[in-house]
């Protein structure tokens, strides 16, 4: 034995023997790994659950959503296409109309050049308004861009 663990004269153990942890006995041994709460870690799980199953309902809502858009736009693409062909008809039924009534007044060629004429003073017009307005806009824009 070593002289520095036990004295041989009184057989009792020296100051420097290491020493026994007092455990009580009634408690069990403890484990390696730190104490984690189960209920915690099955909270943790239902939530990520909870919120996999959130963001599935979600994509399938918007989904659902964006049919339902494409639908109505589809329609109402329709919807503007009927809208503008009545209304070129109707513009077709008020040149014939106007050609009609100034038939009597002045000859047939004369109300017909007296429309087309008219039609396309309007035409030109609007393509003018609408150059106009298109130079402000690009005025605009090249103002913003310089900045």
């Amino acid at each position: 034995m070593d002289g520095n663990d036990r004295q041989t004269d009184a057989g009792a153990v020296s100051e420097t023997a290491p020493e026994m942890p007092d455990a009580p006995a009634t408690q069990p041994p403890q484990d390696p790994a730190p104490d984690f709460d189960e209920g915690l870690f099955e909270e943790v799980a239902s939530l990520i659950d909870d919120g996999r199953t959130y963001a599935e309902a979600e994509i399938a809502f918007q989904k659902t959503r964006a049919k339902l858009a494409g639908r109505s736009v589809g329609v109402a693409a329709l919807a503007v296409a009927v809208a503008l062909i009545l209304l070129h008809i109707a513009f077709l039924a008020l040149a014939v109309g106007l050609v009609i009534a100034l038939a009597p007044l002045v000859t047939i060629w004369g109300a017909i050049g007296i429309v087309v004429g008219g039609l396309l003073l309007l035409v030109g017009l609007l393509g003018w308004t609408a150059m106009k307005r298109a130079k402000v806009l690009s005025a605009l824009f090249s103002e913003a861009e310089d900045q």
